[in-house]
């Protein structure tokens, strides 16, 4: 059958219409991950949530017997004007601008983006889908439609600077709407034994943002916390390369109103103390950091509209620079992980944990091949000379066996001298919209 279905996916990564091309790569993606998941949701709305778009906003629980709990944060863009709040910036705006729908979870996004909600790293054509550490976990899952990384706390009105289009009004209002969700949960899952707060991209960053609130909340027996892809650099001083990011939205989102509230080990003037806060208020929390270096995305909103040059590489070489920096601060703090692959076709390189583990595998010792090793695989010029880590291996470890893991993958071209990666990653891109 595995056989059967490479075939198709060979036979269907040929080019093709553009009528067609949407129909096929959703039917190849639900082959690729199984199906996706096809839990029983209740579907919760609270008073005084919302959308960035005034409608109310709703969040998703499964129950399950486990006692333990998965608090998902979607991810999705951020946005702080008129062309980036309304929809019309595209992939690099806000996400869901026009609220979430009562079938959300059975859409696109929420029933294939991450193995880590649907318990299991998608099965492939000779590749066995392969269950993971989440299967069968409670999971409390947060839509995303606010365009503040789900911690803003803000009515604000934009402009369209064009003269088109009338003002809009938008809600940030994710610190509201993740807060209360901590707190259903706190209600509805009374006695948590391992707590996992994770998200990728936006949600990643709301993963650290909001884990102080969301862990004392639910006030779990251990909490663990992986923010995929939406790292929190540091940024002391106004020369800091993320420094006018962390200004333009610490205005537009009314920051100082949320993180106010946090202890004195963060400091506002500096966003990236938040890790320095989480992993000190939390020693005995297992707290970790996946991403990739050459992560094309999150990186864009990091530098492109405040950095010149903002070509391609000028990007990579800022986010290459905080990046190292990150990584030595979270060196300061045992309980800090960070798994960090160089590059995967997939997405652009933003986020490890989203669709499929394929490509999400990390080595400390990726190095070019002795003369040797070309026997096995002539296509490939890199080996790895340590362990190869795959991601359902290291969150295996990271929360069945508490294990600190520290891999900072150095620059290779493995992923690309993948065939099978050359098949799955326009099929997957293509899925995601580009």
């Amino acid at each position: 059958m595995r056989s059967f279905l490479w075939m198709s996916l060979l036979a269907l990564s040929a080019p093709v219409g553009a009528a067609h091309a949407e129909v096929l790569v959703e039917g190849i993606v639900d082959v690729l991950v199984d199906g996706g998941n096809t839990y029983p949701w209740q579907k919760v709305t609270l008073p005084g949530l919302k959308c960035g778009n005034g409608s109310q906003y709703k969040f998703f629980v499964h129950k399950t017997n486990s006692p333990n709990l998965l608090f998902m944060m979607e991810g999705g863009g951020a946005c702080w004007d008129y062309d980036s709040c309304s929809g019309r910036l595209g992939i690099l705006g806000a996400a869901n601008p026009n609220g979430i729908a009562d079938d959300y979870m059975t859409q696109f996004t929420a029933k294939y983006v991450s193995p880590i909600v649907n318990g299991a790293d998608p099965g492939l054509p000779f590749r066995d889908r392969r269950d993971i550490v989440t299967k069968g976990w409670n999971i409390v899952y947060l839509p995303y439609c606010t365009g503040d990384v789900h911690i803003g706390n803000n009515a604000k009105t934009y402009v369209d600077t064009t003269g088109g289009q009338a003002p809009l009004t938008w809600y940030h209002n994710g610190y509201n709407n993740t807060l209360a969700a901590a707190n259903y949960a706190k209600q509805n899952f009374p006695n948590v034994q391992k707590l996992l707060v994770t998200g990728y991209s936006a949600g990643g960053t709301s993963t650290s943002a909001g884990y102080y609130f969301i862990r004392k909340a639910v006030n779990p027996a251990k909490g663990y916390m992986i923010n995929d892809s939406g790292p929190i650099f540091m940024a002391p001083n106004a020369n800091s390369l993320s420094r006018p990011l962390h200004n333009q939205i610490r205005s537009s989102w009314n920051l100082d109103s949320v993180f106010s509230q946090l202890p004195a080990s963060f400091n506002i003037n500096d966003m990236g103390s938040i890790n320095k806060m989480v992993a000190t208020e939390f020693p005995n929390d297992q707290l970790a950091y996946t991403g990739y270096t050459l992560d094309y995305n999150y990186s864009r909103y990091s530098y492109e509209r405040f950095k010149t040059p903002n070509d391609q590489a000028s990007i990579h070489a800022y986010w290459k620079q905080d990046q190292d920096a990150f990584v030595n601060e979270l060196n300061k703090y045992n309980n800090f992980s960070y798994f960090i692959p160089h590059h995967r076709a997939i997405n652009q390189s933003h986020c490890s944990t989203i669709i499929t583990f394929v490509g999400a595998h990390a080595c400390q010792r990726m190095e070019k091949k002795y003369w040797y090793e070309y026997i096995d695989s002539p296509w490939q010029s890199w080996a790895c000379h340590s362990e190869m880590v795959p991601m359902d291996v290291f969150l295996s470890r990271f929360i069945n066996n508490n294990q600190r893991i520290r891999i900072y993958e150095p620059a290779n071209n493995y992923n690309n001298e993948d065939a099978g990666m050359s098949i799955l990653a326009p099929l997957i891109n293509g899925a995601l919209g580009g």
